[in-house]
């Protein structure tokens, strides 16, 4: 299959620059998965959509400000994002300008001295920091939120980039999905009779890393840490054994309750567990778990949208983008949402 496929044409002033207020003001275009039927709603109307009994999963990771800025022994400005701890001392980085942070080379940050160890596939590099303790208070202090590219201007609530619901720090990149959630809805949702879990997926480059290879098989995913834990495997396995939905809320949520399905007799089951995931879900793949789908609207050819095409179909996800367009909806990880049903 073609990434060529997974492209479409999007007038720039539909990437959202800045979240709507409150959360769940934002525009929800509900898309019947088996017969590309459309409507055109509010966040908050969501409810409209959820029933007793359905199990609604988010992913309660807290993105971390992990760009920070360092300086050369020559009194250069470098600028590092910190994507994943490897071990107690090394991390894996994106650094600019890349052409100054070769193997061998040092610089520092903050009252740390920075070693470049490695340098990898992807622009990748492999540093070590001395001293090694005091890392996560380096970025708490000094680190900075890493906005994508494609949003120009400033965030002026770093707050609004993070859920409600999020807990554990780690990501590079907010699970966009569950950024329409506020505390009030998720009462609503609870008051329905939807019960809700928590799963950690810390977003990283491996979800948002561009496909540059000319067949979607020809792409490979970068591991990100994911965490699913009792309570919440067995939240999953009843609503399964009952035949209650499973709504997934993010590709992130997908990626983990997918990865740790297992076969069960006839049907399935998840296990619970931790470490990294490579899964990359794209047409063609065969749903385990997820029984309805709450996420964002994702760029051309990104392993995001492969992922919601192999959900609802290529077709009607593409005709379903073309009808945002049209009525204007707002793209992105500060846009609107999609529910597919």
């Amino acid at each position: 299959m073609l990434v060529s496929e997974f492209e479409f044409d999007l007038p720039r002033e539909l990437i959202a620059q800045h979240p709507v207020e409150p959360r769940d003001a934002s525009r929800l275009l509900v898309l019947e998965r088996w017969t590309g039927n459309i409507a055109d709603r509010r966040f908050n109307e969501i409810v409209d959509y959820l029933h007793a009994g359905d199990l609604l999963v988010l992913n309660n990771t807290r993105v971390v400000p992990a760009r920070i800025f360092g300086v050369t022994t020559s009194g250069g400005r470098i600028e590092l994002l910190l994507l994943r701890r490897l071990d107690c001392t090394s991390w894996e980085v994106l650094a600019r300008p890349a052409r100054k942070v070769k193997t061998g080379s040092t610089f520092v940050v903050g009252s740390h001295r920075v070693f470049v160890e490695e340098l990898r596939n992807d622009g990748i590099r492999i540093i070590r920091f001395e001293p090694a303790e005091g890392v996560e208070s380096l970025l708490e202090r000094s680190g900075e939120l890493a906005l994508p590219p494609y949003i120009s201007e400033p965030c002026s609530d770093p707050g609004r980039y993070q859920t409600v619901y999020a807990e554990r720090p780690g990501a590079v990149a907010a699970p966009t999905a569950g950024l329409h959630f506020t505390s009030d809805l998720l009462e609503r949702i609870r008051e329905l009779g939807v019960e809700l879990a928590f799963v950690t997926l810390h977003a990283g480059l491996g979800t948002f890393r561009p496909v540059v290879a000319t067949s979607v098989e020809g792409h490979s995913m970068q591991p990100e840490e994911f965490e699913l834990g009792e309570e919440a495997a067995a939240s999953v396995n009843r609503a399964l054994s009952d035949g209650r939905r499973v709504i997934c809320v993010g590709t992130t949520t997908v990626r983990v309750l997918e990865g740790q399905a297992r076969r069960n007799g006839s049907g399935w089951q998840v296990e619970p567990g931790r470490g990294e995931t490579s899964l990359y879900i794209y047409p063609g793949y065969e749903w385990k778990v997820c029984g309805a789908l709450v996420t964002n609207f994702h760029l051309p050819r990104s392993t995001l949208l492969m992922l919601v095409a192999a959900y609802a179909g290529l077709d009607r996800v593409l005709a379903a983008y073309r009808h945002a367009i049209e009525q204007r909806y707002r793209f992105y990880s500060f846009g609107d949402a999609m529910l597919i049903i």
